[in-house]
């Protein structure tokens, strides 16, 4: 029998509902009837989700801009959470891929929303992808449904993290500059409350290095460097 429309929309049934239910899905759903479902691998019934990610890197930081520039995606479930994005153990970023089913997609303002290096990005796109997930870019205008989507979400990250390594690598030849200039002020663990206190307890393995960090109030970066200088300053002596 010939199909007369595209796509067609249907009210939920109950079946779909308790479904849902038990899945713990909360956004609203649109049940959709796809002549071309067969073709994507996908079911003839698909329940499809429009899902949005929002991050900002601190509590002091505003999301505004983000929620206010994906509004115009009709995002009917949001997850937004205010955390650096130096790995991929994000419990909002977690919760949201953990989630996501077949059929749905992901809308984020840009890349660097989403992951910080070329690793992690390409790393969560291969997740969605494996489930059946698409990804859609604002900034960058890509969406991963496509096969020049996929290619450009892989020459984008790369050139993300390249600008970052060199924004980096400026930044450490600054401060040996500086350093032999006799101006550079940076931080020392000896400038530390019980720097080392929680230094020994963390070689008693007593703690691990997030741990560390937060009871200092340092990044993991910084971290490393306080700790490697304070390991040579004890060589020394």
């Amino acid at each position: 029998m010939k199909k007369k429309n595209n796509m067609k929309v249907v009210e939920k049934v109950q079946t779909k509902k308790e479904m849902y239910e038990e899945q713990e899905q909360k956004a609203p759903l649109m049940l959709t009837i796809d002549e071309t479902a067969s073709k994507s691998g996908l079911s003839a019934y698909t329940i499809r989700t429009w899902i949005a990610y929002v991050r900002v890197s601190t509590v002091e930081q505003n999301e505004a801009r983000q929620v206010e520039a994906l509004k115009v995606h009709d995002i009917e479930k949001w997850y937004i959470e205010k955390v650096s994005a130096k790995d991929t153990n994000r419990p909002k970023l977690k919760e949201m891929l953990e989630y996501v089913r077949e059929g749905d997609t992901i809308y984020i303002h840009d890349f660097s929303r989403l992951a910080r290096s070329t690793k992690d990005l390409l790393g969560i796109a291969e997740q969605l992808e494996d489930k059946g997930v698409h990804l859609v870019s604002n900034k960058e205008n890509i969406d991963t449904s496509t096969p020049t989507g996929k290619l450009m979400l892989t020459m984008i990250g790369a050139i993300a993290e390249f600008e970052r390594s060199n924004l980096l690598e400026r930044q450490r030849e600054g401060i040996a500059i500086a350093k032999q200039e006799n101006k550079y002020k940076g931080r020392k663990a000896k400038d530390i409350k019980n720097f080392d206190l929680w230094y020994s307890r963390y070689k008693n393995r007593e703690i691990n290095k997030v741990q560390f960090a937060k009871e200092i109030n340092v990044s993991r970066p910084t971290l490393d460097k306080l700790i490697r200088e304070h390991e040579e300053k004890m060589q020394e002596n």
